[in-house]
């Protein structure tokens, strides 16, 4: 089949280092035991599926292997009005992926002595001492390691927020870190801490355990920890007006543009300057390339280009299932999934999707993802700006496991 050219279609698959963007080692394939046909097949169906069916405006496909960078695919449009490609440094919404990052910081905390994981967030946060689980006491209390593998039994952001609303509380628009978590007494619980897991909102609290053990708040702590010493130039809790020429548009069903919010705010919310609630669980904006430098450092065992930010022995708990029976497994399909100390991870082979044995992954609302494959040392990270997302992931997920020669 001949590919024919596509207006809104831009690609770049780099196997030349000497013409790739410095900020990333490349390698060709057949460098790290990769078919360079079979990756290019992404290409291909991303253009078809997606640009040309008209299910997404623009996206971008990376695939690392060994520490090096093999593929980096970008694909039709970030403004579709305009008609600005997207590119490999547009900027985009992370949202849920703002998680892994958070979960990094606390745990260079807990390395450092600064956060216990068995300690309770009392200890922390003194009051949140006496939650309710519906309307009786609860029996336990939360941990941070509860809080880090999301069996805290906190509901969604969504639940808070009107929760408080009802409460004649603030929002989490209104609200700081340090002044949502203080008020966490007045929400109920799903369940018993440590017994259920639910995909919840405590990562935002976690955020603030992160300001309260360094002392500062969790924009800074991410610049001077995370971000400057990894290189992730591009990586914050809003986008500056000097980049917004690089901000993607978010795009619903009919390739529309759409208000697209940040956590916790209701109506529409533009990132242009930072907000007051500095959302822990899904308040970042980033690139391909600050992403993968990021997802790097992980598959690098806490170490990328020079600079380690984690023991491996830390990596290596956070990657591991750490949930109790009673909460395994999480509910996102297709199953067999475990949850670490911030990331999905892959307990069981399914029959219904291409993986292997302790990937780990997450992903985020408006059409990014990422997964982390130490058997046989992947990274791919998969981004789009569309709501509800697309099953770009899911599609170019088979292509990499089969390009895999040695």
């Amino acid at each position: 089949m001949t590919l024919r050219p596509l207006c809104p279609l831009i690609l770049f698959f780099c196997t030349d280092s000497g013409a790739a963007d410095q900020r990333l080692p490349f390698a060709s394939p057949a460098e790290v035991g990769m078919s360079a046909e079979t990756l290019g097949k992404i290409d291909e169906i991303v253009a078809r599926k997606f640009i040309e069916g008209k299910q997404l405006a623009g996206a971008s496909v990376l695939v690392a292997r060994r520490g090096k960078v093999i593929h980096f695919g970008t694909y039709g449009m970030r403004d579709r009005a305009r008609n600005r490609p997207m590119e490999r440094d547009t900027i985009v919404r992370m949202y849920s992926m703002t998680k892994a990052v958070i979960s990094v910081a606390a745990m260079i905390l807990v390395e450092e002595g600064k956060l216990e994981l068995e300690a309770p967030i009392s200890k922390y946060v003194p009051k949140v001492n006496a939650m309710k689980v519906g309307t009786a006491p609860a029996m336990n209390e939360m941990t941070v390691r509860d809080i880090l593998r999301h069996t805290a039994g906190f509901p969604n952001n969504v639940t808070v927020d009107r929760l408080y609303r009802r409460a004649g509380l603030p929002a989490l628009a209104d609200s700081t870190l340090r002044e949502m978590t203080e008020r966490l007494n007045r929400i109920p619980l799903r369940s018993e801490p440590g017994t259920r897991w639910h995909y919840s909102f405590g990562t935002d609290a976690l955020a603030h355990l992160v300001e309260v053990g360094s002392g500062q708040t969790i924009d800074v702590f991410l610049e001077e920890r995370i971000f400057k010493p990894l290189g992730m130039v591009d990586t914050a809790f809003s986008c500056p007006q000097e980049k917004w020429e690089r901000f993607s548009l978010v795009y619903g069903r009919n390739l529309e543009p759409v208000s697209a919010p940040q956590p916790g705010t209701s109506g529409p919310f533009t990132f242009e300057k930072p907000p007051k609630f500095l959302s822990g669980g899904g308040g970042l904006v980033s690139t391909g390339i600050d992403y993968m430098r990021f997802c790097l450092m992980l598959s690098g065992m806490g170490q990328f280009d020079g600079v380690r930010l984690l023991k491996a022995g830390t990596v290596q708990e956070m990657t591991r299932n750490q949930l109790p029976d009673s909460a395994y497994p999480i509910s996102r399909p297709p199953g067999g999934r475990g949850f670490g100390l911030g990331f999905a991870v892959r307990v069981e082979k399914v029959t219904s999707e291409p993986s292997s044995l302790g990937e780990y992954e997450w992903l985020g609302g408006a059409g990014t993802e990422f997964w982390i494959s130490p058997r046989d040392e992947l990274v791919v990270i998969t981004l789009s700006q569309a709501l509800p997302m697309r099953d770009l992931g899911a599609t170019v997920k088979p292509l990499v496991y089969s390009a895999i020669k040695e």
